[in-house]
């Protein structure tokens, strides 16, 4: 079976929110999906809210981020933190340079579609 391959980074640097989402139309599941962001120098507000019955775990992959909302911090580049539900944080590149993340995401116990 062949393998098929999504570029992800192309299309987040061509998305105007920045963003590159994986799901369910790609997939054809339901179950799990993936977010590649992209955050410019000083791009700050970026919502991460899972919504209900949802989960997401969130990676700084390049960069340093900040993150504000209901959870508050510094994410170095290669941590990540866990938020779920109606939950809303922001996240914000204050360096010099383009900052990337992925959000691993899926359905916790009672999200069902």
């Amino acid at each position: 079976m062949r393998m098929k391959i999504f570029e992800m980074k192309s299309k987040a640097n061509h998305s105007e929110r920045g963003e590159c989402l994986l799901g369910f139309r790609e997939i054809g599941s339901h179950a799990c999906y993936m977010i590649y962001g992209i955050l410019r120098p000083n791009e700050k507000a970026r919502v991460v809210k899972p919504g209900p019955g949802h989960e997401e775990i969130v990676l700084a992959m390049k960069g340093d981020l900040v993150v504000t909302g209901h959870y508050s911090g510094f994410l170095k580049e290669g941590s990540a933190f866990h938020i779920e539900g109606e939950r809303e944080s922001f996240l914000e590149n204050r360096g010099k340079s383009e900052a990337v993340y992925i959000i691993a995401g899926g359905h916790s116990e009672a999200g069902r579609h």
